[in-house]
Formats: structure tokens, sequence, C-alpha cells
């Protein structure tokens, strides 16, 4: 068991289209959402040379590294909170830049959650996301479910994380935006492959980590479970590549503007 999953690595694909949607300048004050170890915040504190950023996560052990590595790093521009992004009494207009690299799918209420957002933003200010597309979409998703659980089940993977696609519709995204005070939405298709570990030992460890497979095959019996675990670790060694097991997957990078006052 891992104690926090490496996500940078997961998406390093991602990371640069995130970074460039983004084009953090000098003078920015960035609002990270769902920062996790604070990747994305520090690259942004980088770019923001006379300006800042903040990361803010529910997860204190990702909270704790990051703060562990921009320390390492000595960035002093930068600061994480332990804080839900959705209710957070974040200082009116402090930001001039909000990104999250696939940290909002998770919100309860999209639309209050954009709202809060969007008073911290100042008005103009861009707001940078990306999400995963629908589950069926990403092969990540339907062949480890498959792997765990046969090929004829045809249920949602609630147990490979359902509410990682909660905003897999666009439309739903972009009213969303919208009625929290967001224009100009933009919507560009990313596709790219995920990484889970260098083989496919090291890929069953970091589902484990996740809970991933330990919560599709927590109702088997001993022998069905090992069968099942048997079946994963031959997936992930035929997704080996030879430079670590990587699976395909589709998300949408979408882009806005808070409105003005």
């Amino acid at each position: 068991m891992i104690d926090v999953f490496d996500y940078d690595a997961e998406l390093s694909r991602y990371h640069r289209w995130l970074r460039a949607a983004a084009d953090v300048r000098t003078a920015d004050r960035v609002l990270d959402i769902g920062c996790g170890t604070g990747q994305t915040t520090r690259d942004a504190a980088r770019s923001a040379t006379s300006g800042s950023a903040l990361g803010v996560d529910l997860s204190r052990p990702m909270v704790d590294r990051a703060r562990q590595l921009s320390g390492a790093e000595d960035i002093t521009n930068i600061a994480f909170e332990l804080a839900d992004a959705q209710v957070h009494p974040f200082a009116p207009g402090d930001f001039s830049v909000g990104l999250s690299r696939f940290g909002t799918m998770f919100f309860t209420d999209p639309v209050a959650a954009f709202t809060n957002i969007g008073r911290a933003l100042r008005p103009g200010a861009r707001l940078v996301q990306l999400v995963w597309q629908t589950h069926d979409r990403q092969e990540w998703a339907s062949a480890i479910w498959h792997a765990l659980v046969g090929t004829d089940s045809q249920k949602t993977p609630a147990g490979l994380g359902h509410a990682a696609f909660s905003m897999a519709d666009p439309t739903d995204t972009v009213g969303a935006l919208t009625a929290g005070g967001f224009t100009a939405v933009e919507i560009t298709e990313v596709r790219e492959p995920i990484y889970y570990g260098p083989d496919a030992a090291s890929a069953r460890d970091a589902l484990s980590g996740l809970g991933m497979a330990e919560d599709l095959v927590a109702h088997l019996d001993a022998v069905d479970r090992a069968r099942a675990l048997e079946r994963l670790l031959a997936l992930l060694d035929a997704h080996d590549t030879g430079e670590g097991v990587w699976f395909d997957s589709r998300a949408w990078l979408f882009t806005a503007l808070r409105r003005g006052s």
C-alpha cells in the first residue's frame, strides 16, 4: 500500500495542456483547486515570479506533501491550505487565474462551487480546468473494471470513482460555469495516455494504493478474488510498453472568464 498515489506521474501527459492553457504570467495570483501534492501549484508559482500561488485540497497527506516539496525546492511565493474550494471563504477578487487538474469533478454542487470560486477571482480572470470524459471513453476505467468483475458486466464502474465522470457532459458543465458567474467558455478535447507504473507489479500496487482493485473484489471469496487479481496483473502486463504501463484516456479542457462586475 502506498501512502500518496503519484498523480503527477499518472497525469504527466495532461500537465502540459493545463500549463499552456493557464498561461500564468509574472504578476498573476493563482488559485489551484484540488492541488494534490502541488505540482501544478509549484509550476504556477515559478511562472508568477512577482505574484503568488495558493493550492487547496481536501487531503491532508497531499497538502502535507505539497508543503514539503515546495519547501525542498525553496519556492517562497507559494502556500497550501487544507480547504474545500466549494465553501472556503477566499478573499473576494484575490486571484487572477484559477486552475484545476482533475479536481473539480468531485464538487457536490458545481454551481455553488463555481460561484464561490468565482467570488475569489477578479473580473476577467481565467479559470482553466481538466475533467474526464465519460467512463466508456477511458480505457483505464473500462479495462480495469472488466478485468476485475468480468466482461459481461454492463454496470457503471462505481468502484473506479463514478464521481470522476460527473462533468463528462460538456453541456452540463458549461451550464454550471455560466450559472456560477463565468462567460466565454471554450472546450478542447484532449486525448492522452495515463501512467500507472514502470511495470505490471508496480501498477498493481498503485491501483491498490488508490483502493480501486480492493473495492471491486471485496465481495468475492478467496478463490474468485485471486482469479480477478490474476486477470488484472495480466491486463497490466499487456499494457507494459517497455516504458511503463499506460492506458488510453480522454478529457475535456475547459477555459472560461470570470464575468465582470
